[in-house]
Parts: structure tokens; C-alpha cells; sequence
């Protein structure tokens, strides 16, 4: 982070004061006065409070994630801080989540700063990722669902390959969604989305991760409105 315009907030900005810094918690971008901070102020400044209910955890270059304490001073001048995460500590008791594959070291990382609850899973001898609760785009019939990804077992030097959803979408619009087709998945009917990489832009195996995979989905979400642009496309 620097005093024009920090690292987390992916652009340049002229003219501030060198006594301002700028810093990104979830996806609000903070002005802030000082360069040393405690977790216990940036969950204030972003209206985490009381900042007890709340974790607060540093993410940086390379994807690693390391929790900060209330009471642990930041200084917004040391390098390779990308952004800050928090996360709620209101969970009840409930369902476990399942650990029954392990992850790469950077995978797991990446799945924390998402800050949404996940799971690993054998289904019939094949390993698989459930992301629940992940965010769908305006102009489809739910706001969230499960995500769910096949981890093969010569995963990362392997391809992951399409994305899995449940419930079932659709638009909103009615307009058709092409390449889909039901999986019946962990007792459940998932909607398996047959999207895969172009040989002009393959698996880049020590490169490509879940990192680089799951914000595909996304993508797919937008292109099905590109190829066929709805006229009524509502939240």
C-alpha cells in the first residue's frame, strides 16, 4: 500500500494528501488517516461493530491469508497487502462441513478469502468442492446458490473442468440456456454447465488453480446475457 492510492484499490490516485491511505475490507474501498491501524479500528471504519462479533484477516500477494488480531497493529505502508476480509462470528450450531479431500495449501487460502462456507466431498470415489451460498448474478431465478466443482484426482497438473450448480437456474427472462444438463450429485439434482477452456487459452498447469477457475463461473453467468441480451433483466 502506498499513501496515493494502496494496492487493494487496483488504481491510481493523484493529489491525496501523503497522510491519506486507502484501504479495501470485503469490497468498500476506506480512507483512512494513518498508516498503522489495529484490526479493532479497520473493523470500525468498516462499521464492523462490535468488532468482537467479527474476524478480520489480511490478504496478500500470492494469496496467502493470515488473521489479525483486535488488538494487532497493520501498517498500511508494508508491502504486498492486497486487502483486508472480514468475516462473521455468528454461525450456530448446524451441520458440519464436510473435510473429506484434501486441498491444495492455495486453494484453501483462496476458498477463505471468499469468505463463504465450504466443503469437500467423495462422491462415488471422485473428489468434489461445494461452495454454498455463492452469489448469482441479477436476471437469474435465485441470488445464491451451491457451486460445485469436480477435483480431479490429477488435479492441479489436470484441468478443472465446468461448473456445477444447485438449485437448478434459469432466467428470468425465459430465454433458453444452452449445454445444460441434471447430474444427480451428494442426494441432490445439480445443473451441470458445459463450458470448457479454448485451445488458444489452455490449462497452464503450476499456473491455473481454484483461483483462476472458479471466477469463471461468473464469466459464464455474464456471457449467456451476451449471446442472447434480455430486454426485461430483473435482480
Amino acid at each position: 500500500m502506498n499513501n496515493q492510492y494502496n494496492e487493494a484499490g487496483n488504481a491510481e490516485k493523484k493529489h491525496e494528501p501523503a497522510n491519506q491511505y486507502h484501504i479495501l475490507v470485503d469490497r468498500d474501498n476506506i480512507k483512512v488517516e494513518k498508516e498503522c491501524l489495529t484490526g479493532r479500528e479497520i473493523l470500525t471504519l468498516a462499521q464492523k461493530i462490535p468488532a468482537e462479533r467479527y474476524q478480520l484477516n489480511m490478504k496478500q500477494k500470492g494469496g496467502k491469508v493470515t488473521k489479525v488480531g483486535y488488538d494487532q497493529t497493520v501498517c498500511l505502508s508494508e508491502p504486498g497487502i492486497e486487502k483486508f476480509l472480514t468475516l462473521p462470528l455468528d454461525q450456530t450450531e448446524g451441520e458440519t462441513l464436510r473435510r473429506e479431500c484434501t486441498l491444495l495449501e492455495e486453494d484453501e487460502e483462496y476458498l477463505q478469502s471468499l469468505q463463504l462456507p465450504w466443503e469437500t466431498v467423495n462422491v462415488g470415489g471422485m473428489p468434489w468442492l461445494f461452495i454454498h451460498n455463492y452469489p448469482i448474478q441479477g436476471g437469474y431465478n435465485v441470488n445464491t446458490a451451491t457451486l460445485g466443482i469436480r477435483m480431479t484426482p490429477s488435479y492441479p497438473v489436470a484441468q478443472l473442468d465446468m461448473v456445477y450448480f444447485y438449485p437448478a437456474l434459469s432466467r428470468n427472462d425465459g430465454q433458453p440456456i444452452g449445454a445444460l444438463s441434471p447430474l444427480d450429485l451428494d442426494g441432490k439434482v445439480f445443473q451441470q454447465w458445459s463450458r470448457h477452456r479454448t485451445p488458444s487459452n489452455p490449462w497452464r498447469p503450476g499456473l491455473d488453480n481454484l483461483s483462476t477457475h472458479v471466477p469463471l463461473a461468473d464469466h459464464w453467468l455474464d456471457d449467456e446475457f451476451r449471446k442472447r441480451p434480455g430486454h426485461a433483466i430483473s435482480a
